[in-house]
This record gives structure tokens, C-alpha cells and sequence, in this order.
């Protein structure tokens, strides 16, 4: 499949409130520089976290060093490990010192599947939601982990790995609450590509 031209995202993107930053991500692009290769697949449902009043979000406990990025400025990776065995995404938003991400739940595959296979280790002609769908899959398949990304630049294509625009129009969304989490759990601040099938699980609100 044929890799999209990509426009980086500009800092303001990201210099916002969690919840309008969120469904804004959607059909966005992600992307990585894997050796020769660009992994790519088009953002298809995130959720939002926000700071103190967000029992949820990993910066309600204040600033560590763990958490630090979601305290910085805004556009860069967060990225922790989970259950023993998986890293996840996040990009923080909202300006310098003010805490607030996103965390990148699910993606549609578009360039560079070969290797995300060889990432995941997993069989050429499995289901392609294997790859991406899920938070945690999403990092396997295009070899995010903690020492290697967290911390990065997601604005800056030189840093290997970035979100960009292709010029797609935006998707039609739905918004339901988080999943996965034992917090906040009533909060509305999932959002998904409505009706595509690489979103991982969940009822929709609206």
C-alpha cells in the first residue's frame, strides 16, 4: 500500500485541552522510521486524560519521573509500560507545566505492513486487527518502547517518530467512555472512527 505525503502538525495542535486535541487526532496519521522503512496507519480512536481532577490519568498523582512528559510542552510522546508486557502511546497536550494527554488506543494499518508483522511476530495472513487494534498492539507493530520513544519530539519527523496530516477530510466520529480503566470511568472521552473496524471494543454514546 502506497505511504500517504505527510504534513507534520503544527505545536498549537497540541497546545489545547485533552478533549478537543482528541477527536482532532482522528484520520491523523502516525508514523515511523524503521531502518529504510516508514510504518504509517491513520489514527482511528483515542482517549483523552487530563490532570488533577482526572483520577484516571497517570498525572493526578502530580509530577514524577515517570510522568514527567505529560508536564512538558505539548506534542511529545509519553509512552509506559503496562501488565508486564505492553507499552503504550500518549502525546501530551496543553501548554508547559499544565498536565494533560492522549493515549492512542487503535490504528488502521496503511504503509510498511510487512514489518509490522515481523514487529508483532505474529503470521503474514492474520487478521490485520491483530496488528494495531488495541493500545498495545499498536506499539509493538511499529516498535514503540519507553526507551526509545518516550520523550520524543511527535511534531518533528527527524525525531523517527511523528503524527501527520495527509489531507484526508475528518471522519465521522463517535464518542463513548474510556475502557480499560477502573477511574473516572463514566467520563465521555473516548473517541472513535465511527464504523471502522480496526477500533478495539465499545459502546458508543452518541
Amino acid at each position: 500500500m502506497k505511504s500517504p505525503k505527510l504534513s507534520s502538525l503544527p505545536r498549537a495542535f497540541y497546545d489545547r485541552d485533552p478533549r478537543l486535541v482528541g477527536p482532532d487526532l482522528l484520520g491523523k496519521i502516525l508514523a515511523r522510521r524503521q531502518g529504510r522503512k516508514l510504518l504509517t496507519g491513520r489514527i482511528v480512536e483515542v482517549e483523552a486524560y487530563l490532570g488533577a481532577d482526572d483520577p484516571a490519568a497517570h498525572a493526578s498523582i502530580g509530577r514524577t519521573p515517570r510522568n514527567a512528559v505529560l508536564f512538558g510542552p505539548p506534542g511529545h510522546a509519553y509512552v509506559y509500560f503496562i501488565y508486564g508486557n505492553h507499552y503504550c502511546l500518549n502525546v501530551s497536550c496543553l501548554p508547559d507545566g499544565v498536565p494533560g494527554g492522549i493515549l492512542f488506543r487503535a490504528l488502521e494499518p496503511i504503509g510498511g505492513i510487512e514489518e509490522m508483522f515481523k514487529l508483532r511476530r505474529i503470521a503474514e495472513d492474520s487478521d490485520l486487527r491483530r496488528l494495531t487494534s488495541g493500545p498495545g498492539r499498536l506499539a509493538a507493530a511499529f516498535g514503540i518502547t519507553r526507551e526509545r520513544d518516550n520523550g520524543k519530539d511527535l511534531i518533528d519527523p527527524r525525531s523517527g517518530l511523528h503524527i501527520a496530516d495527509d489531507g484526508a477530510p475528518p471522519p465521522r466520529m463517535l464518542i463513548t467512555k474510556r475502557i480499560g480503566i477502573k477511574k473516572a470511568v463514566e467520563m465521555p472521552f473516548r473517541y472513535v472512527v465511527a464504523g471502522n473496524r480496526f477500533v478495539s471494543r465499545g459502546e458508543a454514546l452518541r
